[in-house]
């Protein structure tokens, strides 16, 4: 018989037991485990944003393979890992959904609370791929109107349906930022709102950074709301996590610990496409019930009875039960010194399909099925 391939997995992976030794011998170790010393002997790593994988932990190891469960890779040196025969894979996307039903929630959070009509108000989306795109097909349930400005996007495809910044900036009455941090290349992002970034908003937007916290720095953010450039801020990701800027925890309507992404769905997904990349590669079996959703924990409260609420606010209640962000804010704004213990004690939610909607109203049940909503 063949001898198993050994996998090293970041044993803070969840959703894995039981599946990955189906086909490999496993090694679970903790995140800031990872060594040379106890990689040794590994054919593959499964690993997440954490662990640092470059020529100090990998030179000298027999690592074939491996795999982020995550959507972004700059913790893999892959041109190292090019130049040595080493390959990798993240799971783009895996988080979309995720950072998709923070933003909706968010909205519908700060909507109910501040009494503000999101029908007809225009929502500026800076960074149209996997989650500004998610984000675009179910924005209609609320309501909202989308300007859209990706600037790589629209010189590969053409013009056509995108906004240059000036116009999102002047017209936008939300803008959400869903754009990775780059500081090279045509389109440079790191610091990218600045002073005059939003010194241009005209309507006095909500923004919301559920991205990367270089991306909008602090102490920019602060002016603005100080000046009145901007209405309010939703921060998710932070400048220099996690020792963030408690002014702007306390000042913010909704913060938290980088946890957007953070759904069961999401690691789930990611968990297991990090896995399938790695059987790919190494030419295994892929473990029965892989695919298998009913793994998942169920949320604590799977039935919405929307007649419990007022009739206009029943779509935004509904989106409002699958995560509602506002009691982690309350907890970062009480520690913001403990930025990163709240990230690791945060509880996964789950996304909407998890949830079944009864009695809904005929004229809400398009916008609860953009939203991904089941009925009973």
């Amino acid at each position: 018989m063949m001898k198993k391939p050994r996998i090293v997995l970041d044993s803070s992976l969840p959703y894995l037991k039981g599946l990955i030794e189906q086909v490999a011998e496993v090694s679970y170790l903790e995140s800031r485990a990872f060594s040379p010393e106890t990689i040794r002997g590994a054919d593959a790593l499964l690993i997440r944003s954490v662990v640092r994988c470059d020529e100090t932990l990998l030179s000298g190891s027999s690592v074939r393979m491996i795999a982020t469960a995550t959507a972004g890779y700059d913790h893999i040196d892959t041109s190292y890992c090019v130049e040595h025969g080493i390959t990798w894979r993240n799971a783009p996307g895996c988080n979309a959904g995720g950072v998709v039903q923070y933003v909706l929630s968010s909205l519908s959070a700060w909507s109910l609370d501040r009494g503000i009509d999101l029908r007809g108000k225009t929502i500026g989306i800076i960074g149209v791929g996997h989650v500004g795109g998610g984000l675009l097909k179910r924005i209609g349930a609320l309501g909202l109107r989308p300007l859209l400005y990706d600037p790589p996007r629209a010189d590969r495809e053409g013009t056509e349906g995108f906004s240059s910044l000036e116009e999102v900036l002047r017209e936008s009455d939300i803008l959400t930022l869903h754009v990775p941090l780059t500081r090279d290349g045509k389109y440079p992002t790191a610091g990218m709102v600045d002073e005059s970034f939003l010194r241009a908003c005209q309507r006095r937007p909500l923004l919301i950074n559920a991205c990367r916290g270089g991306v909008a720095p602090s102490a920019p953010l602060l002016r603005a709301l100080d000046e009145g450039w901007i209405r309010e801020v939703i921060i998710d990701c932070w400048e220099g996590e996690p020792h963030i800027s408690s002014e702007l925890a306390h000042r913010a309507y909704i913060a938290t610990p980088h946890v957007a992404g953070w759904t069961a769905d999401g690691k789930w997904r990611g968990s297991r496409m990090a896995l399938e990349a790695i059987c790919e590669a190494l030419g295994l079996e892929r473990p029965e019930w892989l695919w298998d959703d009913s793994l998942l924990p169920q949320p604590e409260s799977p039935r919405i009875r929307l007649s419990d609420y007022p009739e206009e606010e029943r779509v935004r209640r509904a989106q409002l039960h699958t995560c509602d962000p506002r009691a982690t804010t309350v907890l970062l704004r009480a520690h913001p010194d403990k930025f990163e213990q709240l990230r690791r004690g945060y509880v996964y939610p789950r996304e909407a399909s998890a949830f079944t909607l009864l009695d809904p109203e005929a004229g809400d049940r398009e916008a609860l099925r953009l939203l991904g909503f089941r009925e009973a």
